[in-house]
């Protein structure tokens, strides 16, 4: 077998026949979409090439929170890989025209983040602006994310940055984004973190060790929602 796992053209992806879809299926091609060994991946994901092999040969049942690594190391969603690409359901009928687009109050805006969930921040490093997805908690009305000291996420204390979390039904044209603009500031109390690590959501998605945990406090909560008339 060469290094780096069978390729989607090998049999033991194949042999599930051409209209098969298949987890382990869905986890090769994007492996190869991406140009990563599979010891590439494995490492990503904090879990054993063997393990991966495991994944990408065989359908059964897995531990989900390696699923969860697994997704975020092959950069998709864990819905996709886990049951494959969103299709409308048998005789749903496109959007209608003249969707509608209307300002959400800040109670909204806290409504639709609920209490956990994946978003993104943005900070100002170096010449450009960036964007990173980081899975988040609420905690009364501000966000917290826990990240690497020193990674590309670890805003300073007092940084000025910016959270936006969505969801959206492309086929449907309907969906919902929430912006909260604010500060960072670390969270040093060990009652805090340890209250904050307990909670549903709070492991990071992409494993390894994240001891940095930020609030961000808000300075201004905005959102909008698009609906079909």
């Amino acid at each position: 077998m060469q290094n780096g796992g069978p390729r989607p053209g090998d049999p033991d992806t194949d042999s599930a026949g051409p209209h098969k879809d298949t987890m382990a299926i869905r986890c090769a091609v994007r492996r190869e979409q991406l140009g990563l060994t599979r010891e590439e991946v494995a490492h990503r994901a904090g879990m054993s090439a063997a393990y991966l092999s495991q994944l990408e040969t065989f359908s059964g049942d897995f531990d989900p929170a390696a699923l969860i690594r697994l997704a975020a190391a092959l950069e998709m969603p864990y819905d996709e890989l886990a049951g494959g690409p969103r299709e409308a359901a048998p005789g749903q009928q496109p959007a209608g025209a003249g969707p509608l687009l209307a300002q959400l109050s800040e109670d909204d805006c806290w409504q639709k983040l609920g209490t956990h969930g994946i978003g993104r921040i943005g900070l100002t490093a170096g010449p450009a602006p960036v964007v990173l997805p980081v899975n988040f908690l609420v905690d009364g009305r501000t966000i917290v994310y826990r990240t690497e000291t020193g990674g590309a996420s670890a805003a300073a204390d007092a940084d000025q940055l910016a959270f936006e979390a969505d969801h959206i039904d492309e086929h449907l044209s309907r969906g919902w984004s929430v912006l909260i603009t604010g500060t960072a500031e670390h969270i040093t109390d060990p009652g805090t973190v340890e209250a904050l690590a307990t909670r549903p959501g709070a492991e990071p998605w992409a494993g390894g060790k994240r001891d940095l945990w930020i609030r961000i406090r808000p300075g201004q909560v905005t959102g909008r929602t698009i609906h079909t008339r």
